[in-house]
């Protein structure tokens, strides 16, 4: 018999496809959506700005006056020891977090949550913005890095700002090696060998005489997760009326 391929190992969830979160500095999210969040603000100090290699951008560390400590995702033309606001009534500046309702038309924003008190999920990697495009009310119309425009809870919160490290791919790797640290750091597999290179006991696209697909149609629709590789079967055919 052969192995399993990598749709098969990958599902069952081996230390080779899990992200080593234990070794990341923490989890990035908003302060808790408290009283202080939703009708004032806190205000708090930048202690620190650190390196995790469980993210693409550095961290600031944040003490705030109730002696509360947090970590945000450093924006643009940060320095420690400024002071940062969170809540309601903060100011519209770099590095505030304040509800989507409040943040003015046109400014640039990360960190957005989905819901109100999530903590953020979108634009959260280096260089990431979207835009504040309009107020509808109980919600707002908000412009992501893909051009997509997304309505979200006029209550939501989000960081005014860009987060720094915008030039990140810029620089190349130069070395396979410092790749392999990179994504082994991750938690990511690498490298990756082509499906037309593996052998037929691995893959099946594997073998066959010359590097090609040598099953190109779509797997079939209730295909165990081994066998459904290559384009998925459409939901329906024809056009539609």
């Amino acid at each position: 018999m052969g192995k399993n391929i990598i749709q098969q190992r990958r599902g069952r969830g081996t230390t080779t496809y899990r992200a080593h979160s234990h070794r990341w500095v923490t989890a990035v999210k908003h302060r808790s959506y408290d009283e202080l969040e939703k009708t004032s603000l806190v205000r708090g100090r930048i202690l620190d700005l650190i390196h995790c290699s469980g993210h693409s951008a550095p961290l600031a560390l944040i003490k705030y006056e109730n002696n509360e400590q947090g970590y945000i995702f450093a924006p643009e033309n940060i320095r420690v020891n400024e002071f940062i606001e969170s809540g309601s009534k903060a100011q519209a500046k770099p590095g505030n977090t304040l509800p989507l309702k409040n943040i003015p038309e046109g400014t640039l924003v990360y960190n957005i949550e989905l819901m109100p008190g999530d903590g953020g999920k979108l634009c959260r990697t280096s260089g990431n913005s979207a835009k504040v495009i309009s107020n509808l009310g109980e919600s707002i119309l908000v412009e992501l890095p893909s051009k997509k425009q997304k309505k979200i809870l006029s209550s939501c919160r989000a960081t005014i700002g860009t987060i720094c490290g915008a030039g990140r791919k810029d620089k190349p790797f130069v070395k396979a090696g410092k790749r392999h640290f990179l994504m082994r750091a991750r938690g990511k597999l690498y490298p990756i060998t082509s499906a037309v290179a593996m052998n037929a006991v691995d893959h099946p696209y594997g073998s066959g005489r010359g590097r090609h697909h040598s099953k190109i149609k779509p797997a079939p629709r209730f295909a165990p997760p081994g066998r459904k590789v290559g384009p998925i079967r459409p939901k329906r055919s024809g056009r539609k009326n």
